[in-house]
């Protein structure tokens, strides 16, 4: 049987947007400190490593932030 292997078309794989720390802190005004003592708990918001480096998907802050949305009453 005929093993495939996968190959990348840059034209075809869409990378989702990475990130930091520090820029997902200043987007959502809450500290640097909040999001290490969340990834120690159990994160709200999904992250990436890439060995020591931790990333977060543009995507998956969109969708904590909405997640939180509340509602006047």
């Amino acid at each position: 049987m005929k093993q495939e292997t996968a190959t990348l078309n840059p034209a075809t794989v869409t990378v989702p947007r990475l990130m930091t720390q520090k820029e997902v802190s200043e987007y959502t005004r809450l500290s640097e400190k909040w999001f290490e003592r969340d990834r120690w708990v159990g994160a709200r918001i999904p992250y990436v490593k890439f060995g020591r480096l931790v990333r977060y998907r543009a995507s998956d802050v969109a969708a904590f932030i909405e997640a939180n949305l509340q509602s006047a009453k």
